[in-house]
């Protein structure tokens, strides 16, 4: 789309005069050139309207000529009252081209000045960022529905385009970078998880009076495990280790049926480790987002032009935002976790007096089953059987019914 117009007009003293005009889209204004047609020759014309109008060449003005600089509007003529031209057509289309071209060359200063502001961001990294390519990656997309829709002009596409695939190749190489020191990271920490669950393999055969040990260790290797950052393959392999050894030691312990019973307290721990990785994922989301706050406050107080410092400021209420919602999201999430702090405790302690519960019940009810064992006669005569009124219950039996019954009433209250 050209930016020139050359065209014959008069001016206000019914002078023939060439006018001139070039858009100065940066600034939203036209400069226009009128020369008298006393001072024009042929040469010079047709230089004007081949060369100068369609960009060729430049071509020097001749002394004896005006100029001036008009504001573009919507509304006003972009030619003062005083010059009036023969193709008043031409005139009016210009102006509604430059319109557009006016914009355009906004939205892709705008995208510019996002690729600057990644470029910058890119130099100060030292290991790559997911986010930042997904940041980039969002922009491009956005810079291809505006060359789909016909939005920016060729060549600005194409200068956005060269300066993103030079970002996009210098993440590549940090991302490559990063995923051969992540593997090798990987492969150090599924050695060490290994060795681990190895002795605890060789203590789970070693008997079951080291049992409640070994629960312990397999708990504090799960809990390093979840902070451990593997391989998707060295990770499944590692879990399937853990949660294999979980079953083998309860099923050892508790029986065949402890492999799907599952108690109150391991539900909610589970839950709260659960709970503990989300605030920590949580918070570090809410560091990204404070740090990206700086950058863009850092950067507005640099900006020169009113476009990119509204750009900027749209982008620094956005991230507050964010960082708003997400520091309530995390101040529930904390709130929840002093409460399950509180279920787990309480829940702990009425496990405790039901399992001291049980466990008497246990003793007396052997007591009274050795009490009832049958003796042994020298005769081998029957005995006759004599009716006897019922007899009261033995101390042991009436310890030993209360105890069922306290171990029921127990049960009903968990």
């Amino acid at each position: 789309m050209k930016t020139k117009l050359v065209l014959w007009g008069t001016n206000g003293q019914e002078q023939r005069v060439l006018i001139a005009m070039q858009l100065r889209a940066a600034d939203n204004k036209v400069d226009i050139w009128t020369f008298p047609e006393s001072i024009v020759t042929e040469d010079f014309s047709q230089k004007m309207l081949n060369e100068w109008r369609t960009g060729t060449a430049e071509v020097t003005f001749p002394e004896g000529g005006t100029h001036l600089l008009r504001e573009l509007a919507v509304a006003d003529s972009i030619l003062p009252d005083d010059l009036k031209v023969e193709r008043t057509d031409l005139v009016n289309r210009a102006q509604s081209e430059w319109q557009f071209v006016v914009l355009s060359s906004k939205l892709h200063d705008a995208y510019r000045s996002e690729l600057h502001e990644m470029e910058d961001k890119i130099k100060q990294m030292t290991a790559y960022s997911g986010d930042v390519w997904d940041s980039l990656k969002g922009l491009w997309n956005k810079v291809q529905e505006q060359v789909k829709d016909r939005n920016l002009f060729r060549e600005h596409a194409d200068t956005l385009r060269d300066t993103t695939n030079d970002l996009f190749e210098r993440l590549k190489g940090m991302r490559s970078s990063m995923a051969n020191e992540f593997e090798t990271n990987s492969k150090q920490l599924y050695g060490k998880f290994s060795t681990a669950l190895d002795d605890i393999e060789r203590k789970v055969e070693e008997g079951l009076h080291r049992f409640p040990g070994i629960f312990e260790d397999l708990k504090s290797a799960q809990t390093q495990f979840r902070d451990a950052k593997m391989t998707r393959e060295h990770s499944g392999e590692i879990w399937n280790r853990i949660d294999n050894l979980f079953k083998v030691i309860k099923e050892r312990r508790f029986g065949n049926n402890a492999i799907n019973d599952t108690s109150a307290v391991d539900r909610m721990e589970r839950r709260y480790e659960g709970l503990i990785g989300a605030i920590e994922k949580m918070q570090q989301s809410i560091e990204r987002d404070k740090d990206d706050l700086q950058f863009q406050k850092k950067k507005i107080a640099a900006t020169d032009g009113q476009l990119e410092a509204q750009i900027r400021q749209a982008k620094i209420n956005m991230i507050a935002e964010r960082i708003k919602s997400k520091e309530e999201k995390m101040a529930e999430m904390i709130q929840t976790k002093d409460d399950l702090e509180g279920k787990m405790s309480s829940q702990k302690e009425r496990d405790a007096k039901r399992a001291t519960s049980q466990a008497h019940y246990e003793a007396k009810k052997a007591a009274f089953e050795n009490q009832k064992q049958p003796r042994h006669h020298n005769n081998n005569q029957q005995q006759p059987v004599q009716a006897t009124a019922p007899q009261p219950k033995t101390e042991v039996e009436e310890v030993a019914a209360n105890g069922h019954a306290i171990a029921e009433a127990t049960d009903k209250v968990s």
